[in-house]
């Protein structure tokens, strides 16, 4: 049974210029696995729009309460190239109210934007 269907974009040059000028914003979005790529390199701005774009979705599967902390969702991805988003805390929280079970999730970015869907499903 479906819970809660969330979707979200993010203009991905938009995006980055707000990165830049707020000092700490991707430390209090993402997670440090969510930052850097396997290599160590630092991510780039589509792929981070998308996760915060996924971030953002995810929130409104769950109805959108505002006590939720963004750490508390990592949105990975699997060797085998399939999103997931492992949830923590207050977001944990929120699901197990609700009787989320699973959580599907697909990301995109292309032509200036990034876009997320998440389904939360019991």
């Amino acid at each position: 049974m479906i819970i809660g269907v969330g979707i979200d974009v993010a203009e991905i040059d938009r995006f980055g210029a707000a990165l830049e000028r707020t000092p700490n914003m991707a430390q209090r979005l993402f997670v440090d696995a969510e930052l850097t790529l396997p290599s160590g390199e630092r991510r780039g701005t589509a792929s981070l729009a998308a996760r915060f774009a996924a971030k953002e979705a995810l929130a409104k599967a769950l109805g959108a309460p505002g006590n939720m902390l963004w750490t508390d969702a990592e949105v990975y991805v699997e060797h085998t190239g399939q999103p997931r988003v492992r949830v923590t805390g207050t977001v944990r929280a929120r699901a197990d109210e609700l009787g989320v079970k699973s959580f599907h999730i697909s990301l995109s970015h292309d032509a200036g934007v990034a876009s997320a869907v998440v389904i939360a499903e019991a």
